[in-house]
């Protein structure tokens, strides 16, 4: 029996086209990641962070984020969020480590990982979102753009949401190590080579000015780094002398050229592998 070639054809867009993603139990987990090819989210059951208060040196970023996501929880009016600056200084680990200080209030609120590759997908995951009661705090990691990447034009639907507006239950925080999300050579080049150097930029240049939220992280001084890994080793409970501590932290470093909250931390996991402590 022959098969009509327009069945066969219809068939086949039925395999490709996923049916409709349906709301998933949110009451699954306190945190999920987004993933598309299908659309999904999963529930992660234990989160990668650590303690607020082992966070030195941010004590004004801290404070801010925390009093706005604390708005947010509480079904008050709240900004959008870009953390931006020096690489391995806290960025993420604060807006991780600020979900939990909210969690752990009684405050209803949920964290949602989106990867700056799936930003073309937003329009489908806001939907979900929009209709739950939960709230939602819309976290998007290392976000930047290159040159002729048209992601940015997605971001708007999370930061302006278009006709229908941002759902009043989502939040979006983002981390960059860039100000205005892309590079200063590109910047600079659209400035140079366009017939209105104003108008060249201002489309992708007034991304970063639709976050209400500024938080700028700066390179740590010295005191600061080693203060990072005294907090860890009280924290863990790891002995070690402060003179010795010093000594060592600095020769670390040394090694990596540089100074930062993150190489603190991959200091104090050796220093604690090496003094046979888990952490």
């Amino acid at each position: 029996m022959t098969t009509d070639p327009l069945d066969r054809i219809a068939a086949a867009l039925e395999r490709m086209a996923p049916a409709p993603l349906s709301a998933p139990h949110f009451d699954a987990a306190d945190a999920f990641v987004w993933h598309v090819s299908p659309d999904r989210l999963e529930p992660v059951a234990t989160v990668n962070r650590v303690d607020m208060q082992l966070l030195v040196g941010i004590d004004r970023s801290r404070d801010t984020l925390l009093a706005n996501t604390q708005q947010f929880a509480r079904g008050l009016p709240a900004n959008n969020a870009l953390l931006w600056g020096a690489r391995g200084m806290g960025k993420s680990s604060l807006v991780k480590a600020v979900h939990a200080a909210v969690r752990a209030e009684g405050l209803p609120i949920k964290i949602v990982e989106l990867q700056r590759e799936d930003l073309p997908s937003v329009g489908r995951l806001l939907n979900l979102l929009r209709g739950s009661d939960a709230r939602f705090l819309l976290f998007c990691d290392d976000l930047s753009f290159g040159h002729d990447d048209q992601h940015y034009k997605s971001l708007k639907a999370v930061l302006d949401g278009g006709i229908e507006g941002r759902p009043e239950n989502v939040v979006f925080y983002a981390t960059s190590n860039r100000r205005h999300l892309m590079p200063r050579d590109m910047i600079e080049n659209e400035r140079s080579s366009a017939i209105n150097p104003s108008e060249a930029v201002e489309e992708k240049v007034s991304l970063s000015d639709r976050f209400g939220l500024w938080l700028g992280f700066h390179p740590c001084d010295q005191d600061e780094y080693l203060s990072m890994i005294r907090g860890y080793c009280d924290a863990y409970g790891v002995e070690i002398n402060d003179d010795a501590l010093r000594a060592e932290a600095i020769e670390w470093q040394a090694t990596r050229g540089s100074r930062s909250g993150r190489v603190a931390w991959q200091y104090f996991t050796d220093l604690a592998g090496r003094r046979g402590v888990k952490v």
